[in-house]
């Protein structure tokens, strides 16, 4: 039960600091969706900062954390705590000079590669989007050095910070929008420059967060210049293959803005609306489990412990059946009104939610599969094991374009937007990623048979086929007996629905005897015995 709690616990903390970040996410598409709706300038703005937020989930918080962290800790082990800050000190070092070097090549390549990226796009949408690059260009700068400064406070057990730090982000690009918008104008610039504006300080203040607990840890940054660093190499040698490994993603998306190019305005915008929705519960429960759970095993794996590092990786999946397959239900249940609460203001009007929705639908197919992603793939490196998710990465990739095709030629033929296709396919490649992680681990972690997963996945399955049933159901009563009342009207009806899908989900969890669900009850009543009362 402690190790439960534990997990839970750091997780837990992760997850308000996420869920802070991702509610100030969504406020920020509400704002950008008043002022631009969804189509010319949110199109060219979200194509234009998909390429550093490509690069970055590759190199910076996808494969460099799960490079870093494990040989951090590795090294911190073993040589202690000084040999791990020269690491870090030498790390920062070269990404600052490779990554200005790419900063700069972003910068006077944005033309060519903004032509090839949005060949759909109109001339003046592709010259916005240009612009837009070009100011965007420094963010994989940016957000690298503070995915380093996270993989060393989460290696010290500090996860609350840097699980906050993208909360800034948000905050400098709703800030943008409202301050930089008018101003823009007034001067005769187009107002949509806010967006990437707002967007690059927020990636610099991702770092400066960091910087004050980093210091309290005692680190202090000396340019160190060593890039052949037996580290630095190791580093390097787990990030070629993760790259590959965490590419399935980053190529969908590319693929999803080429073809979504070509449907005129708006798919763009409704895909990636519909994504934001689907990546509250995947960072809330995916991302925060995984992150706590790669600091686990990779100490288990620094010591030799497998039966420790089966017993948490286990914890981690159970934990995600727990909270990730009831989200899924409540976001299917509910998708409608979600989207009109928060996105149909201003602009942004009842076919852009109904497209949303329909998006949203297509990938919350995906989103357990997704959200286990999230814990397999950093387990295999904390393992040193980097050629099974090369291999799922790829059969992704394949499955992703392979489906690509079928649903976007053939949902026509029956009246379905071509651009849920792409969502759709989206889906279908978590699924394949997930499976074939799903095998290699047990071959190299071994069987996690007799820790109780398979079981509290089922369990979870038929508690939120229950939840969604009970959302919508309260829903459509809720709407039928007092309909109208606005948008206050429907944030009463929608939270009424989700009060009763958590109670319907802890209640089903507790009755089934879901290890985690005892876990975090207990955790929630020790909250409110130290509670002071009034």
């Amino acid at each position: 039960m402690s190790e439960r709690v534990s997990l839970l616990r750091s997780a837990g903390s992760i997850s308000l600091a996420t869920a802070m970040s991702r509610v100030l996410g969504l406020m920020r598409e509400q704002v950008q969706s008043y002022y631009f709706g969804a189509g010319f300038v949110t199109d060219a703005f979200l194509a234009a900062f998909r390429i550093p937020n490509l690069l970055r989930d590759l190199f910076a918080e996808g494969a460099l954390s799960s490079a870093f962290v494990p040989t951090f800790t590795a090294i911190k082990e073993r040589e202690g705590p000084e040999a791990a800050w020269r690491l870090a000190n030498r790390l920062f070092t070269v990404l600052a000079v490779i990554l200005s070097g790419v900063t700069l090549a972003i910068f006077l390549f944005a033309p060519w590669i903004m032509r090839v990226y949005a060949a759909g796009f109109t001339p003046a949408k592709l010259d916005l989007a240009v612009t837009m690059t070009r100011i965007l260009s420094p963010f994989l700068l940016a957000v690298a050095v503070a995915a380093v400064a996270m993989g060393i406070l989460n290696t010290y057990g500090r996860f609350f910070v840097p699980a906050l730090a993208p909360a800034l982000l948000n905050v400098a690009a709703i800030l943008g929008v409202v301050m930089l918008s008018p101003l823009f104008l007034r001067i005769g610039w187009p107002a949509g420059l806010s967006l990437a504006v707002g967007a690059m300080v927020g990636g610099i203040l991702q770092f400066g967060i960091q910087v004050p607990p980093l210091r309290t840890l005692g680190f202090r940054f000396r340019p160190d210049w060593a890039p052949r660093d037996p580290g630095l190499v190791r580093i390097a040698w787990l990030m070629l293959p993760a790259t590959i490994g965490q590419a399935a993603t980053q190529i969908n998306f590319l693929v999803d803005t080429w073809l979504a190019s070509r449907y005129g305005n708006g798919p763009i915008t409704w895909l990636s609306l519909a994504f934001r929705l689907i990546q509250l519960p995947i960072g809330l429960f995916g991302v925060a489990i995984g992150m706590a759970n790669l600091a686990r095993v990779s100490r288990d794996s620094a010591t030799g412990d497998r039966e420790g590092l089966r017993a948490n990786l286990s914890a981690a999946l159970r934990a995600v059946a727990l909270l990730a397959l009831p989200a899924t239900a409540g976001l299917v249940a509910l998708r409608e009104p979600i989207i009109q609460v928060i996105f149909e203001h201003g602009r942004f009007d009842h076919t852009s939610t109904l497209n949303t929705a329909a998006a949203l639908l297509c990938y919350a197919i995906g989103l357990y599969a997704y959200a286990v992603t999230k814990i397999q793939v950093p387990t295999f490196y904390a393992l040193g094991d980097t050629r099974v998710p090369v291999v799922a990465s790829t059969s992704a990739v394949a499955a992703k374009l392979a489906a690509n095709a079928a649903f976007v030629f053939t949902l026509p033929m029956i009246g379905v937007n071509p651009f849920l296709g792409l969502a759709l396919s989206t889906s279908v490649a978590a699924w394949t990623n997930f499976g074939i992680l799903a095998w290699g681990l047990r071959k190299r972690a071994g069987s996690i048979a007799g820790h109780g997963v398979v079981r509290a996945t089922l369990a979870m399955l038929a508690v939120s086929v229950a939840t969604g049933l009970c959302c919508a159901g309260t829903h459509a009563g809720l709407t039928h007996l007092a309909p109208g009342g606005g948008v206050g009207g429907e944030i009463v009806r929608l939270g009424a629905a989700v009060a009763v899908g958590i109670a319907t989900t802890l209640g089903g969890a507790l009755a089934l005897r879901v290890p985690e669900a005892r876990a975090f009850t207990a955790a929630v009543s020790r909250l409110a015995r130290r509670t002071p009362r009034a």
